[in-house]
């Protein structure tokens, strides 16, 4: 299965913010600045005109700006980033450095916000990658998946694709994809 995933644009007042399923707006410019980059792209490539997003409105805004163009915009809550609970929408300054510490201590399997683990995300991520590899084989379908989410979301999708499996540390965690940018994984 191929898959084409752009990160959303970024949001408002994100920067230094503990960001995961708290749904902050977009400027409507970036929106239909990364809608029309995905429709090149598709139109170029020939590819179909499905998008599936997050229901979080920086991934679910593109998805309804394509649908106007002809897209099929289908919703997938397992394409949202992970859940850090109570640390979520927190400016990252006003986080306790000893919780940090605590979740980086046992990178993996903590979360000491209450919300998701890293293990967790991996456990969601891998039920989408099915559950499209699933579809596909039903269909007789090797048609691409194109997709916009969030990049903790992506980043697990390429470990997955490159073989890797749960950080046990943060250091192991990667950058993140930039705000727009495409990445393309093979599974």
């Amino acid at each position: 299965m191929k898959l084409y995933i752009w990160r959303h644009p970024k949001p408002f007042a994100a920067s230094g913010v503990c960001l995961g399923q708290t749904d902050m707006g977009v400027h409507s410019r970036k929106l239909k600045r990364l809608a029309s980059q995905i429709e090149r792209f598709v139109r170029l490539h020939k590819l179909p005109k499905v998008i599936w997003v997050s229901p979080l409105q920086r991934s679910l805004k593109v998805g309804e700006l394509l649908a106007q163009r002809g897209f099929k915009c289908q919703v997938a809550p397992d394409l949202m980033e992970l859940n850090f609970g109570t640390w979520d929408g927190r400016p990252w300054s006003d986080i306790p450095k000893q919780a940090i510490d605590e979740w980086c201590a046992d990178f993996a399997h903590s979360a000491p916000y209450h919300g998701e683990s890293v293990a967790q995300l991996f456990t969601r991520v891998e039920g989408q990658l099915e559950s499209w590899l699933k579809a596909q084989a039903i269909e007789h379908s090797d048609k691409p998946i194109l997709a916009v989410g969030h990049a903790g979301w992506i980043n697990v999708a390429k470990m997955l694709a490159a073989g890797e499996g749960v950080p046990q540390v943060a250091a192991d965690w990667p950058r993140p994809v930039g705000y727009g940018e495409l990445s393309s994984l093979t599974f």
